[in-house]
């Protein structure tokens, strides 16, 4: 235990899922619980359906529960009745505003820069804007997903375009349509990492999608190296997270990832504010690890 920290009396579960893939592991939770044992807390992972009692836990941390798009009614559920229990971190409010990406209209409407998008409800609605497109490439997901699931990059004539929007609307989604950005293409998206409202660091994850649809590769990896920002950058993802605590009214969030892209056509924007899961990359930056524990530990302690 650290001389300069405080004993801390809470219980502390870390909210997980119980398998990864070998392209996608999950690097934080073990350096996580490392570094807040050896600061003296009672601290251990929980798989968030394993059906274990929240109430157990003064404070359960949200981290990567990377299952949850695959199971939303027993992770809303999940949620309803851990909140009814403890305390939650980031607090369901964020989770369930954070949840659905159209999210991204709401901080537009705070001023914070957006990928123009067409939030497409009906079948007829996505063909008429991809129609209206005629070769230009596009990007088409769903509002609710994670780690790039049903997300295409195609152009917009394309009928496997139409067919992924379609296929979303069919599952009762919303499908996203957005120009595609030459800049993210190329894999110049940064992932800026906040803790309490605090810059931690920032890595870039490499170009994921490939033209005609699916992954580069043809599975989910990112390839995450941390990369030096501006003094911009770091205000922007800093101005995102404000907007976000006017919105929710439920103050800075513990833990953000703020995605961003410097685009020639439409300046610096914000492509998503990862509130629920985000991978930290904790094994890429090793030095945010304290960051990390010493912002649940405070949180662990004031209420």
């Amino acid at each position: 235990m650290s001389s300069t920290s405080p004993r801390v009396d809470a219980r502390i579960g870390i909210v997980v899922t119980d398998s990864y893939s070998a392209e996608d592991p999950d690097h934080d939770t073990p350096l996580l619980l490392r570094a807040l044992r050896e600061r003296g807390v009672d601290a251990e992972s929980v798989v968030w359906h394993r059906g274990d009692d929240p109430a157990a836990y003064d404070l359960l941390v949200i981290r990567s529960p990377w299952d949850y798009p695959e199971r939303a009614p027993e992770f809303a559920a999940w949620l309803d009745r851990a909140e009814r229990a403890t305390r939650v971190l980031n607090p369901p409010s964020v989770v369930r505003w954070n949840l659905d990406k159209s999210y991204l209209r709401d901080l537009e409407a705070e001023g914070i820069r957006t990928v123009p998008t067409v939030y497409a409800t009906t079948v007829t609605q996505a063909r008429e804007d991809l129609a209206a497109r005629g070769h230009d490439r596009v990007v088409v997901k769903p509002t609710v997903s994670a780690g790039a699931r049903d997300t295409g990059l195609y152009d917009a004539s394309d009928p496997a375009a139409l067919a992924l929007a379609e296929r979303i609307i069919a599952a009762g989604g919303v499908a996203m349509i957005q120009p595609e950005i030459a800049e993210l293409t190329a894999g110049a998206e940064r992932a800026l990492y906040l803790f309490d409202g605090h810059f931690s660091h920032a890595i870039a994850k490499g170009a994921l999608l490939a033209h005609g649809g699916g992954l580069i590769g043809g599975v989910y990896v990112e390839h995450p190296e941390p990369v030096e920002t501006s003094d911009v950058e770091r205000a922007f993802a800093g101005d995102v997270l404000a907007a976000v605590a006017r919105i929710t009214g439920a103050g800075l969030p513990l833990y953000a990832r703020v995605d961003t892209v410097a685009s020639e056509e439409h300046g610096l924007v914000v492509l998503e504010a990862e509130l629920i899961e985000p991978a930290l990359n904790l094994h890429v930056a090793p030095d945010a690890t304290a960051i990390v524990a010493d912002a649940i530990i405070a949180a662990a302690t004031t209420s």
